[in-house]
C-alpha cells in the first residue's frame, strides 16, 4: 500500500514546474548536473529522490561525468616533519582544487580508483572503499592480519564491465606464520568481490616477482588487472601478466620482440601505466650516477587489444624526458603529468617523436616540500555509485579506534591549522574596524570639499593619503572546509601578508590622525576660530589609535 505524501509536500510537488515536463526531458536535464547539485536535488521531493537514487540513472550519469586528475601524495616525513596524506584534483581546465578530499584521511594510502570509488589502505586492520563525491565509506577487514612487510602497492581495485562487480586484489608475499619467507616472490593473489562474505586465495601458475609489482605498478583496464614480472629469456627481460577479474585466470603477454635502440646508459626501467583506456609500457634508461634521473629517450608503447590479436605499437618517443612519470594514469587530456624539482607540471603530447621543451611546461602548483618521487596520479570521476548494497557483508567492519585527525600524532598539525584560523579571525575583525574608520574619514573629506582655506587643503592632503591605500571592502572570512596542503600553505602566506599590510595601514592612519590634530591645534592657536574646536572634536572621536594598539 502506497502511503500518501503530506498535503504540504504534495502541494510543492504539484507546483514544481519541472515535474510537468516529459520524463525523458527531465532525465536529460539531470544527466548534465554535477553530483553535488544532484545530492541537493534529492531533498526537493520524493519523485526526484527516487529518480536520482535509481542505480540505472547513476550508471547512465557516470558515462557523461567529466574526468579529473587526482594527484595523491602519501603520508611521509619531510625534514623531520610528518606530513599527512593529501590529494589535489585537477579539472578539465587544468585548475587545481582548493579544498582537501574529505574521504582521504591523513593516514590513508590510495591503491586504486574506478567509477568514482577510491580504494585506500590503512595501517589499521581494515581497508577503505569510499565514494569521492558523496563521502560514503565502506571499511573491510584485511585479507591477512599482521603480515610483515605488507604495503599499499600490493593492493589493487578494479571493476568488470560485464558482471558489474567490483574486486579488490592483494598480492600475498610468501610467508610463514605471518613472517615473510621470500620477500621478493609471491604465488597467491587474494581476491575480494564487494558484497561477498570473505576473501579467497587464487594460486598463480608460478612464483612471480613482488619487487616488479612494487617498482612498476598495477593497472586495471576493461575488467583485467595487469602488472609486470621478470622474464630473463626475452630481450627486455620483462613480461606482462594479466588477471581476468571475471574468470579469475592468468595470462602472459610478451613485450615487443624487436628493440629499436641500444642500452647505452645501462639497464632500463619499466613501468606499466594506463592511457586513454589502453595498457601502456613506459620505459627509459636511468643515469649511472643517479638512478632516479632518466637519460636518453622515454618510450611509451600501447597494447592494441583486438579479437584477432594483441599488438604493441610505439605511441611516443620523448627526448629530454622528465625524471619522474607518476602512475597508474600518467596522461590527462592529451598532456603528460610529471613532477619537476619542486613543482607539478604537465606537457602537451605533440606527436610520436618530440623533445620536451621546459619553457612550454604548464605549472600546476608548487609541490615543495613533498618528496619528488612519491606522487601518484589517477583519472577519476564524481559519481552517484552507492555502497549500500555491500554494507551487510560479513567482513564489513566499523573502525573501533580513533582514526584520522583525532590521533595524537596530528595534534601539532591541527594546532597549526587552528592558529591560522585564529589569526584570520583577528585580521578580519581589525580590517572591519579599520574600514569603518576609513569611511568616517571619507565623510570628513567630503565635508571639506567646499572649504577653500589653507587648513582644509592640508587636511584634505592628509585624508587622501589614508583613503587611497584602503581596500574597497574587508576580505571575507574563509569557508570552514579543510584546505588541501598546497592551498593551506599559500593561504597562510597570504594571511601573513594581509596581517603585515593591515599594520602598515593602521600606522598610516595613526600618523594621519596625529597630523590632523596637529594642524587643527596650530590653526586654533593662530586664528582662534571656534569652528576649529568643532572640527577637532569630530576628529577626536575617531578611534584609529585604539585599533592600532589592538593590532
Amino acid at each position: 500500500m502506497v502511503t500518501e505524501e503530506p498535503e504540504a509536500k504534495k502541494q510543492i510537488n504539484e507546483e514544481c514546474i519541472i515535474n510537468r515536463l516529459p520524463g525523458d526531458l527531465i532525465e536529460r536535464i539531470f544527466f548534465r548536473l554535477p553530483v553535488s547539485t544532484l545530492l541537493t536535488c534529492r531533498g526537493v521531493c520524493k519523485q526526484w529522490q527516487n529518480f536520482i537514487r535509481d542505480p540505472q540513472f547513476a550508471a547512465s550519469h557516470l558515462q557523461l561525468a567529466p574526468s579529473y586528475a587526482l594527484l595523491f601524495f602519501p603520508q611521509g616525513l619531510v625534514s623531520s616533519v610528518l606530513y599527512p596524506s593529501d590529494a589535489i584534483l585537477i579539472d578539465e581546465a587544468w585548475s587545481p582544487s582548493t579544498y582537501a578530499v574529505p574521504v582521504i584521511g591523513p593516514d590513508d594510502f590510495l591503491f586504486g580508483s574506478c567509477n568514482g570509488l577510491l580504494g585506500s589502505y590503512t595501517k589499521t586492520s581494515t581497508i577503505k572503499i569510499a565514494n569521492l563525491a558523496t563521502g560514503e565509506c565502506l571499511h573491510l577487514e584485511k585479507p591477512s592480519k599482521n603480515v610483515k612487510g605488507d604495503h599499499y602497492c600490493f593492493y589493487s581495485f578494479g571493476f568488470h564491465p560485464v558482471t558489474k562487480e567490483y574486486k579488490i586484489t592483494h598480492f600475498l608475499g610468501d610467508c610463514v606464520d605471518g613472517r615473510p619467507h621470500n620477500k621478493d616472490r609471491f604465488n597467491i593473489i587474494q581476491v575480494y568481490t564487494l558484497g561477498d562474505e570473505k576473501w579467497k586465495d587464487i594460486r598463480t601458475p608460478e612464483p612471480l616477482s613482488l619487487i616488479s609489482v612494487r617498482n612498476s605498478g598495477v593497472v586495471n583496464v576493461d575488467g583485467k588487472m595487469y602488472w609486470l614480472t621478470e622474464d630473463m629469456l626475452v630481450s627486455w627481460q620483462h613480461a606482462v601478466i594479466s588477471f581476468d577479474l571475471r574468470e579469475e585466470s592468468f595470462a602472459t603477454i610478451q613485450l615487443p620482440a624487436e628493440r629499436e635502440d641500444q642500452d647505452r646508459y645501462g639497464p632500463r626501467k619499466f613501468w606499466i601505466r594506463e592511457m586513454h583506456g589502453k595498457i601502456c609500457i613506459v620505459t627509459a634508461q636511468p643515469s649511472r650516477y643517479d638512478p632516479r634521473a632518466l637519460l636518453g629517450e622515454l618510450q611509451i608503447w600501447t597494447l592494441e587489444n583486438t579479437v584477432e590479436q594483441q599488438r604493441w605499437s610505439k605511441k611516443y618517443n620523448i627526448k629530454n624526458p622528465p625524471n619522474y612519470i607518476p602512475g597508474p594514469h600518467s596522461v590527462h587530456r592529451d598532456r603528460i603529468m610529471t613532477q619537476l624539482y619542486n613543482s607539478v607540471c604537465s606537457y602537451e603530447l605533440f606527436s610520436e617523436n618530440f623533445e620536451i621543451d621546459l619553457s612550454k611546461k604548464l605549472k600546476l602548483f608548487d609541490s615543495k616540500p613533498r618528496w619528488m618521487y612519491n606522487m601518484q596520479s589517477y583519472i577519476v570521476v564524481k559519481s552517484l555509485v552507492s555502497l549500500d548494497l555491500y554494507k551487510k557483508a560479513g567482513i564489513v567492519r566499523r573502525p573501533k579506534q580513533q582514526v584520522g585527525w583525532e590521533l595524537k600524532k596530528w595534534k601539532a598539525w591541527e594546532g597549526k591549522r587552528r592558529e591560522a584560523e585564529d589569526i584570520r579571525c583577528r585580521v578580519h575583525k581589525h580590517e572591519h574596524a579599520l574600514f569603518g574608520n576609513a569611511e568616517k574619514m571619507g565623510k570628513m573629506y567630503q565635508s571639506l570639499q567646499d572649504k577653500p582655506h589653507d587648513v582644509a587643503e592640508r587636511l584634505r592632503a592628509e585624508l587622501n593619503q589614508v583613503l587611497q591605500d584602503m581596500p574597497d571592502s574587508p576580505s571575507q572570512p574563509k569557508s570552514p572546509r579543510r584546505l588541501n596542503w598546497v592551498e593551506q600553505k599559500q593561504d597562510y602566506e597570504k594571511l601573513m601578508a594581509r596581517s603585515a599590510k593591515l599594520k602598515e595601514r593602521a600606522q598610516v592612519m595613526k600618523q594621519a590622525h596625529d597630523n590632523i590634530l596637529s594642524i587643527i591645534a596650530s590653526f586654533k592657536s593662530d586664528k582662534g576660530k571656534s569652528t576649529a574646536g568643532a572640527s577637532s572634536s569630530s576628529i577626536a572621536r575617531l578611534d584609529e589609535k585604539k585599533e592600532e594598539e589592538n593590532i
